[in-house]
């Protein structure tokens, strides 16, 4: 296994265009991907394309009014029907030659053999099959299960998987498995979008003071931070919590307006937002609170390190791998994430006083009436 990038201990040097070997074309397959941090990268990859290659891509329909692209591309757009994914994969088999360079931004090596170099861009954890299914969907879960088969299934056609934290190069070794000689390369090269926000107004008495950008997947882990907050406001505490919920996550919005009409909680679901609207939502609060359980990059902690927001994250590899938290939290606790929450806000409970045995003694007895 050969682990070279920006992050690993053994870094590749990138050669000068002129030196590397030849390449007939490259082709970008993406379908599905369409929203959250996937897509947000993918448009970034798109803005940056070289102007030297002629751009092949297979990219999600459900994406094409809001992907610019430069005009003269080939783009095959992939509609989220299994009749269209299928005609998607015959494309891309015919089409490839030897030679050709196919980078697989879902996460899987195509179904049907090809000529080119198969480059698997892998940011979903689901698919190494160490996370549980229970808290998703009927119809996720299958989809999770019937891509997780594909994935090991085929992973021997994968000359190159690309993943973006060290973390994740370890969990893809560990998923694969097999001898080291007999894997194929894995590159860490994390990669983000810059873009400085400017702000109208003063952004100096922030709106908001906590923020999680984050849809309503179970490993979000949206109903432990309920829990915390629901907490805090039994204790009289009670920060002003904003969350980007969309559509399908009818059931975990009611929940948050359930939340506050019951406990006063001040937690607020402001719909799903386009990235734009994302990075002026942390420009118009105090932090970012992200209580997830399992990422492969996590996209906000990235943003928000970029414009110093401070970040209130769990103690785990993902985190650190990214971004240097100014409070941790056990994220299986809401207890943990409410006190984290206190300490950033110089809120925090005291920490209890030992006493002396003799007082325990004295405290214990005390009342018990003495013998005559």
């Amino acid at each position: 296994m050969r682990l070279h990038g920006h992050l690993s201990s053994e870094v590749v040097p990138h050669q000068p265009p002129e030196t590397r070997g030849s390449t007939r074309s490259v082709v970008l397959y993406a379908p599905n991907v369409h929203t959250g941090g996937g897509y947000v990268l993918l448009r970034a990859l798109l803005a940056a394309w070289p102007a030297r290659i002629p751009l092949r891509a297979f990219l999600d329909e459900r994406a094409r009014s809001r992907l610019a692209l430069a005009g003269g591309e080939s783009v095959w757009w992939v509609e989220p029907t299994m009749v269209s994914r299928g005609s998607a994969e015959v494309a891309l088999n015919k089409t490839c030659q030897t030679g050709d360079v196919v980078l697989c931004f879902h996460g899987l090596p195509p179904l049907l053999p090809n000529r080119g170099r198969i480059v698997v861009f892998q940011q979903n954890r689901h698919y190494f099959g160490r996370s549980a299914l229970a808290g998703f969907s009927a119809r996720t879960a299958t989809r999770l299960c019937l891509e997780r088969l594909i994935g090991r299934l085929l992973r021997f056609r994968v000359a190159e998987y690309v993943v973006q934290t060290p973390t994740m190069a370890r969990e893809l070794l560990l998923w694969y498995g097999g001898e080291p000689v007999e894997r194929p390369t894995v590159r860490v090269f994390p990669f983000a979008d810059h873009q400085p926000i400017e702000v109208p107004g003063d952004a100096r008495d922030p709106e908001w003071d906590f923020v999680y950008v984050a849809d309503g997947e179970a490993h979000k882990n949206h109903r432990t931070l309920l829990e915390a907050w629901r907490e805090l406001a039994t204790q009289g505490l009670k920060p002003r919590l904003a969350l980007t919920l969309g559509p399908r996550d009818a059931a975990l919005a009611r929940a948050v307006d359930a939340l506050r009409t019951r406990t006063g909680a001040e937690v607020y679901n402001l719909g799903q937002m386009s990235h734009h609207q994302i990075l002026l939502l942390y420009r118009r609060s105090r932090a970012l609170i992200f209580p997830s359980l399992l990422e492969s990059f996590g996209l906000p902690l990235i943003e928000a390190e970029q414009i110093s927001l401070p970040i209130l994250a769990p103690e785990r590899d993902y985190v650190r791998d990214v971004c240097t938290p100014a409070q941790t939290f056990d994220a299986t606790s809401a207890h943990s994430i409410a006190s984290a929450v206190r300490r950033f806000l110089d809120q925090a409970h005291p920490a209890i006083v030992p006493y002396s045995p003799a007082d325990f003694w004295e405290a214990l007895l005390d009342g018990v009436p003495k013998d005559s």
